[in-house]
């Protein structure tokens, strides 16, 4: 979870000068600005603070896109509490953690009863055809390198001063 709480004595004016509705819509502005930040860190496979720090490459590249296979991880990033002065953006998927931060997981790893085709072997030449692979369980040791999406950026805490400024500015010349 990354939480988004503003400080800045331009946001604390405006608040006592528009009162609390301006605010409001402003911390639903920065929510949304937050959320695709994080969706973008998808399609440019890369984490943006202060440089690009490009994501590793994954081992086999005709495996397709990097983290997306059925999208759930990134569709499920969005607002989870939005209050007056601050934003709380994160997901509820439960291996979001792990491809963020990286590190080593156990896992045990079930696998169905199936069927597969065997190829036709060199020194045993009845050992080809279809083969019965029965139910089984496995640990599974993975190491997944640090892919993050969520944090804090300061990358993004521009695009906020940014998005602040241009309000105000459209405030001041409404005036």
């Amino acid at each position: 979870m990354e939480q988004i709480i503003v400080n800045d004595e331009v946001f604390k004016r405006m608040h006592k000068a528009m009162g609390s509705a301006w605010t409001r819509r402003m911390t639903a502005e920065f929510g949304i600005e937050a959320v695709n930040f994080s969706k973008e860190r998808f399609r440019r496979k890369d984490w943006h603070n202060q440089v690009h720090e490009p994501w590793k490459p994954r081992k086999r590249a005709d495996r397709g896109s990097l983290m997306v296979r059925t999208g759930r991880l990134k569709r499920s990033i969005r607002k989870l509490v939005q209050g007056d002065a601050y934003v709380v953006i994160g997901t509820d998927v439960p291996y979001a953690s792990i491809h963020n931060e990286g590190g080593k997981t156990k896992k045990n790893v079930y696998v169905r009863a199936h069927t597969r085709q065997r190829k036709p072997g060199k020194t045993r030449p009845g050992a080809s055809g279809i083969i019965n692979v029965k139910s089984h369980s496995r640990k599974m040791n993975l190491t997944l390198p640090q892919r993050q999406f969520l944090g804090k950026s300061r990358a993004l805490e521009l695009r906020l001063q940014l998005r602040l400024k241009k309000s105000v500015e459209g405030v001041l010349g409404n005036i």
